[in-house]
């Protein structure tokens, strides 16, 4: 997560914070539909509003670092060296999310996910977005010039991907087993001669 400059900011942050903390802690004891906004908003000893100010629905506490990994995507377009080509920098931006959604204390989280059709609901939304988001940044690249059904269909197979990879028993070997397939559609779009 992006650490903030200034007091206010941290402050502001910190607040989220404790908040995420206090839904999952509580999301993960009594299990999540047993836990209203309201709960979160006492056990964070934080007013409603205040948890609305940082969370738009319950469900994005259970995401919140949603737009973290949304922006590290797109830097991973953007912010990428002149010579760097666009897949290998996606590859590791890709292996990074994983290896934070794989760590140690992860599963339960999962778990509750899948057990929830509304956070499923909600993560599948958040997966779309991502890939918009990511495409919209390729497609703004002059440098890799493909159109713009390449570029979304580029970003959707990296954001599944990550969906893939997490669930995999190995998950590193499966984030390299499918960008070998993805770096093949890239240069097979280049091949094409396709704008």
């Amino acid at each position: 997560m992006t650490v903030p400059s200034g007091r206010r900011e941290r402050k502001k942050a910190a607040t989220r914070q404790k908040i995420a903390d206090a839904a999952l802690r509580l999301f993960l004891d009594r299990g999540y539909d047993a836990v209203g906004i309201r709960d979160v908003a006492a056990e964070a000893d934080v007013a409603v509003t205040t948890l609305f100010s940082h969370f738009a629905s319950k469900e994005a506490l259970v995401f919140e670092q949603d737009e973290d990994f949304e922006q590290r995507l797109t830097r991973a377009v953007t912010d990428r060296a002149s010579h760097e080509p666009l897949i290998p920098a996606l590859r590791r931006e890709i292996h990074a999310l994983v290896r934070h959604c794989t760590a140690d204390g992860a599963a339960p989280v999962w778990r509750m996910i899948d057990e929830s059709p509304a956070l499923r609901e909600y993560e599948e939304s958040m997966r779309l977005r991502h890939a918009e988001s990511l495409a919209t940044a390729i497609a703004a690249d002059l440098d890799l010039a493909k159109s713009a059904t390449t570029c979304r269909a580029i970003a959707r197979f990296v954001i599944d991907a990550y969906s893939l990879a997490r669930e995999a028993a190995d998950p590193e070997a499966a984030v390299d087993e499918i960008f070998r397939m993805i770096e093949a559609a890239w240069e097979v779009t280049s091949q094409a001669g396709m704008p």
